[in-house]
């Protein structure tokens, strides 16, 4: 920045404006601030009636600002110098607006716009991620590049700073680099998307956002892990979820030798469909069945599987067949066995059998 550039817009500075320009944005806060007050009778929109009273009181102050001092000398007076374009207080304040303008759009269309469209196709989760992400930074790329020619900086004039982001690239930013492509690549190719259920190093969580560096995953006990996004790529990723939400559940037990199998596969088919008439989850077709897996060294070895609708539920109806198997056995007097142990005595030597034993 050029200093006696900076010092000659400061001369030319009124600063009686400055009283005028505190005076409007006070009493706009204070208009806020009543209005916000009499916006609580209204619970119910109090939060977008909110939101619309913020955008008009920054907007308003900044548009009556831009009219109210459109003639005055330092509202167009050189700032800075960037190259050859001289930057004016005027140009910086309808860049922020065009900018900031931009970003709202991008929420109003994310939030307000594009539901209805997707609740009209039927669209998943993460697809509709996916179209909010490409939305807003397609709405805001193109109000960067508005700004910029507004303000009369030639886009050609960046291939200089582009050429020194590539060396920083090259010496230091490649990791970063890396993860943003391969967040791009996440949300278009899929193999991973907000609400998949995923399983990272033993732990099981949800996706909850993909940014642009890394991506967001929450575990069931309310932990989030911060994953880098060049991840999904290299390296095996368990998506439970990705292109069926039905799970299988299998749930291992023991019994102790002498039980009847047969009545025991009856009662466990049993257990299965009064849990679905009490989780909806649980499904019935494919039909639940029970393993004999094999004979233990003190058991017998089966499993219970059962398909589940709804991955999300998963810990909570194994809990609730585990309490009903439980409930069951006790009931039934079926035994859980218990590790033991038999010690055969073939042969001991007389003496010791005379001296020590019985």
């Amino acid at each position: 920045m050029d200093t006696r550039t900076l010092e000659n817009w400061i001369f030319s500075f009124n600063y009686k404006s400055l009283i005028i320009i505190a005076a409007v944005v006070i009493g706009m806060l204070l208009l806020r601030w009543i209005i916000l007050t009499i916006l609580k009778k209204l619970p119910k929109h109090h939060a977008v009636l909110r939101s619309i009273v913020n955008w008009f009181t920054f907007y308003g102050t900044l548009v009556f600002l831009l009219l109210y001092f459109s003639k005055a000398k330092w509202m167009f007076a050189v700032i800075f110098k960037f190259g050859k374009v001289d930057v004016t207080l005027f140009l910086i304040i309808v860049a922020v607006l065009i900018i900031t303008l931009a970003s709202r759009l991008s929420k109003i269309s994310t939030n307000v716009l594009l539901p209805g469209i997707y609740n009209r196709y039927h669209l998943d989760k993460g697809t509709r991620y996916t179209f909010d992400r490409v939305v807003h930074y397609s709405i805001m790329i193109i109000a960067i590049i508005v700004s910029l020619t507004t303000v009369g900086i030639n886009l050609s004039a960046l291939t200089v700073f582009a050429g020194m982001i590539s060396v920083g690239i090259g010496f230091g930013l490649q990791n970063i680099t890396s993860n943003f492509i391969s967040g791009v690549i996440i949300l278009f190719e899929r193999p991973i998307k907000v609400g998949d259920r995923v399983l990272i190093d033993n732990i099981i969580g949800d996706v909850e956002k993909i940014n642009m560096r890394a991506t967001v995953i929450k575990t069931g006990t309310n932990e989030h892990i911060i994953v880098p996004n060049s991840y999904f790529l290299g390296e095996k990723v368990v998506n439970r979820s990705f292109s069926d939400p039905q799970i299988r559940l299998t749930i291992p037990f023991n019994v102790a030798y002498g039980t009847d199998v047969e009545k025991l596969r009856d009662m466990l088919m049993e257990i299965a469909r009064e849990e679905s008439l009490v989780s909806p989850a649980v499904l019935m077709d494919p039909e639940p069945s029970v393993s004999f897996v094999g004979f233990g060294d003190f058991c017998l070895n089966f499993e219970l599987s059962i398909m589940i609708s709804d991955y999300n539920q998963l810990g909570t109806i194994k809990s609730n067949i585990n309490f009903r198997i439980n409930k069951l056995f006790m009931e039934r007097k079926i035994e859980f066995p218990y590790p033991q142990q038999n010690l055969h005595i073939k042969s001991i030597d007389r003496e010791i059998e005379n001296n020590y034993i019985f």
